[in-house]
């Protein structure tokens, strides 16, 4: 077994296998060790992290702790984690690189897969150890690998002084790992493997800090809650598996249309698998676990929520185009609920002071977008959203990652306990951070919609065609879509709104941090800045590579003062084909007509001049507003205000008809059914045992008289018996 592991590593990182994909002028370099290295990374800083926990145990035997030591005295499992961390997502970024540009090169019409080994082989059920490479795959590729290794090489500035620091680097990589098996697996099953993978990882991260029993019980409530989500997952397997007798992507989107559009088979799939998406992209009402992930370590809010596992449900429903294409009231129901989502959490983010939570709730709103491009069939949009998300709100949460650190720091140097990711404690950190606060305004106007960052592009897209799918002829359920249409640019306005009423309360106005803390605040090291610096230049520019040629001919693109294209969606094109091709051969060719009429470059121009006049009410506004600190703030809040900030009170509710009852209905369990019905019956059953060998041992005296006499009564017993 252990030979055959050791083959099967090797393959891997000889990218062994055979191409599927017959005549494909594409070769793939090395994709197994893009897999291969984060999962080596993990294996190193794992051992590294066993290695100190003895070293630990043994100085708190000796009667003390373990003492990092100083900058050049640190020992070996605190400074090797710092190469081997960011040095495998280096090599991964690197390598899928290189097969990035040779796809490029090549007009691929059918993804290759690699096949290495036969993972499972049960009768006519078999699921190979295979990747599969084709253009969406290899976003998603960039986007973890490349914004992953950014993340890796922050944490090492965030980081240094944690005791858990290899702890923490085995983690992340171990996540990076399982996300790349979510996304380069060839079927749902290694689809599923990575799913619950990174389902793991997110428990292990959010409760890094255990000794802390909030943070512990955030990890614990995502794994619990995501559950939920993953059990629609499994029953869309086992049903597609009934339909198709595979679970490969190739095979099944290949016969995919032998389903009958709209039948009750492919609506059940697909809803099923959007129940998984909901749980793992935090949509209403499963997103209850995501604001409660940022008890983990900053960087790990930028990974989860940026360029990993929130994103998995969204790859799901794009990467499952042509299924949720045959289904109407399966896709109609995605972006009701992304709708939904994106309206109920913006509305949250309006009144929370937690600069974390903010953040958190906006992710929910965005995931929301996501949602509603794909529900409406606009799947570049959606992936596209995805990776303009990746980079801004990395940036967002790194930025405030910097900022929790030079708080903290600032904090920890007078030796108060002051809340150092309240917003109330901020302001003015421009003066002392003007890197972070400069790179943390491009990703809130990436993120507000305004023209030309990344973010303009990529959310106008959804509004946009969520508008013309509303107003096609053939569209089902047209009002619905219009209706989602309104909400979207409802969320939109308060996304402007509450990112920078953020800004404003963290790095204008007067410093509220104290007068003795001010002193020690500084802009972070360069190991934390620099890549700020990067996902700022993809916040404002990564955009350019999807703009239609109607707003590319204007906003002076047609000039050539911007280098715009519509490459990712000709990028695309052969995975969304097909899914296009069902729309209109059931609906018809789609319209491109908004309502109220008006062309795409219109609603652009009011999109973003709208954002815009939201962002400069609100420097105005939240500018004159009155901000004190936590420790001075004694305003109670009333009516919508604490409703908000109580996040209508959701958890609450949950607690109040689910958890509790659940708790209670496990006591009544352990005390009535295990403790007295259980307990009770084995309990008797050894009474009855003893009190018979007790009999029986009354009649073993060891006497022989006495054997005498019980052999003669018998006999008398045995012939008067006989004798009636």
């Amino acid at each position: 077994m252990v030979s055959g592991v050791f083959a099967s590593l090797i393959a891997l990182t000889q990218g062994g296998g055979q191409a599927a994909a017959e005549g494909a002028h594409f070769e793939p370099f090395l994709p197994g060790l893009v897999v291969l290295l984060p999962l080596l990374g993990f294996l190193a800083n794992g051992i590294l992290a066993l290695r100190h926990g003895r070293a630990s145990a043994d100085a708190v035997r000796a009667g003390g702790e373990f003492n990092l030591g100083g900058p050049d005295s640190r020992p070996s499992t605190h400074t090797l984690p710092t190469w081997i961390g960011p040095g495998v997502m280096a090599g991964a970024f690197l390598i899928t690189l290189v097969n990035f540009g040779r796809m490029l090169g090549v007009h691929l019409e059918a993804p290759v897969v690699v096949h290495y080994w036969t993972w499972m082989a049960t009768g006519t059920f078999t699921v190979d150890a295979a990747l599969q490479l084709d253009q969406l795959s290899m976003i998603m590729m960039m986007i973890i690998t490349g914004v992953g290794f950014l993340i890796h090489v922050f944490s090492v500035g965030y980081m240094k002084e944690d005791p858990g620091y290899p702890r923490y680097f085995a983690y992340l990589n171990l996540f990076v790992f399982f996300m790349l098996v979510l996304v380069m697996g060839s079927s749902y099953a290694l689809m599923f493997v990575g799913w619950e993978g990174v389902g793991l990882c997110s428990y292990l991260l959010i409760g890094f800090w255990f000794a802390d029993r909030e943070k512990a019980d955030a990890g614990k409530k995502a794994f619990i809650v995501n559950r939920i989500g993953d059990v629609g997952f499994l029953i869309a397997m086992f049903l597609l598996y009934k339909a198709f007798h595979t679970v490969d992507f190739v095979p099944v989107f290949a016969e995919a249309e032998t389903l009958a559009y709209g039948g009750a088979l492919v609506t059940a799939i697909t809803l099923f698998f959007f129940l998984g998406a909901v749980g793992k992209s935090a949509q209403m009402p499963l997103y209850v676990w995501l604001p409660d992930a940022m008890a983990g370590p900053t960087p790990v809010s930028a990974l989860i929520h940026a360029a990993t596992m929130v994103t998995a449900g969204v790859y799901l429903v794009a990467r499952s185009s042509v299924l949720f294409a045959l289904s109407p009231v399966a896709s109609a129901t995605v972006a009701g609920v992304g709708a939904l989502t994106a309206l109920f959490a913006a509305t949250i983010a309006l009144k929370q002071n937690d600069i974390k939570k903010v953040l958190a709730y906006s992710t929910v709103s965005q995931l929301g977008y996501m949602f509603v491009g794909v529900g409406v069939g606009a799947y570049a949009a959606g992936v596209f959203h995805l990776m303009t998300h990746a980079f801004f709100k990395a940036l967002l949460f790194l930025g405030s990652g910097a900022v929790i650190h030079a708080m903290h720091h600032a904090y920890h140097s007078t030796h108060r306990h002051e809340d150092a990711q309240d917003m109330r404690n901020m302001g003015g950190l421009k003066a002392y951070m003007p890197i972070t606060w400069a790179t943390m305004w491009v990703a809130t106007l990436a993120i507000a919609g305004i023209w030309p960052f990344a973010g303009f592009f990529s959310k106008d897209e959804i509004i946009w065609q969520t508008a013309a799918f509303g107003g096609a002829a053939g569209a089902p359920f047209p009002t619905l879509y219009t209706i989602y249409w309104i909400i979207a640019l409802a969320a939109a306005m308060l996304t402007a709104f509450y990112m920078t009423r953020m800004m404003v309360m963290t790095f204008h106005g007067t410093n509220r941090t104290g007068e003795a803390e001010a002193k020690q605040l500084h802009e972070a090291p360069a190991t934390m800045w620099i890549p700020l610096a990067v996902l700022a230049a993809l916040s404002a520019f990564g955009g350019w590579i999807n703009v239609p040629e109607a707003i590319q001919n204007s906003f002076l693109g047609g000039m050539g003062a911007f280098p715009m294209s519509e490459w990712l969606h000709h990028w695309l094109e052969p995975l969304t084909a097909q899914a296009h091709h069902i729309q209109e051969v059931n609906l018809g060719e789609l319209s491109h007509s908004a309502p109220f009429g008006g062309g795409e470059v219109l609603w652009a121009v009011l999109s973003t001049v709208a954002a815009g006049v939201v962002v400069l009410l609100t420097i105005r506004t939240v500018g004159r507003q009155k901000i004190v600190s936590v420790a001075e703030d004694t305003t109670e809040l009333t009516g919508i205000s604490a409703l908000l900030y109580n996040k209508y009170y959701v958890d609450e509710i949950y607690d109040r008809f689910i958890v509790q009852p659940i708790i209670e209905a496990s006591r009544f369990c352990w005390r009535v059914v295990d403790a007295r019905i259980i307990d009770g019956t084995v309990n008797a059953v050894g009474l009855v045992s003893k009190g018979i060998g007790w009999g029986i041992s009354m009649f073993q005296t060891g006497s022989v008289n006495t054997y005498a006499f019980i052999l003669t009564v018998g006999v008398l017993v045995i012939l008067g018996a006989s004798l009636f």
